[in-house]
């Protein structure tokens, strides 16, 4: 779902400014849930706006407004109007993890191999 500023007055991003968006938008979320925050493709491409922290969690037990940090990546300044569009919210199931400390791990081909370790084609 897109959610939108909460402003009262338009907000001006320059060039490689970040800011944190109010909404207006509180939720609560079941246990076992998260939300997460995504850019918006077309403020991407058109305006060079995009999410800093992206995909950014909304934990369940969370009650605050979501804030929603914008940064401007363009060379332009991009003007932020109220109830404007700014990001996506998309809500999913998550498991519950215990750890538990091992003396090793189980082998696999890849092994320890990082970045790029699999190649280009």
């Amino acid at each position: 779902m897109d959610l939108r500023a909460n402003l009262d007055k338009p907000l001006i991003l320059k060039s490689l400014e970040r800011a944190l968006v109010p909404t207006g938008l509180f939720i609560e979320l079941p246990e076992g849930y998260e939300a997460q925050i995504r850019p918006r493709s077309g403020l991407a491409l058109k305006r060079g706006i995009s999410v800093l922290n992206t995909p950014g969690t909304i934990d369940a037990d969370y009650r605050g407004e979501i804030g929603i940090i914008l940064i401007n990546l363009s060379a332009e300044e991009v003007v932020i109007e109220d109830g404007e569009r700014i990001c996506q919210m998309v809500i999913n199931q998550h498991a519950t993890v215990e750890w538990k400390q091992v003396d090793s791990l189980e082998e696999t081909t890849r092994g320890a191999g990082g970045f790029g370790h699999t190649g280009v084609k």
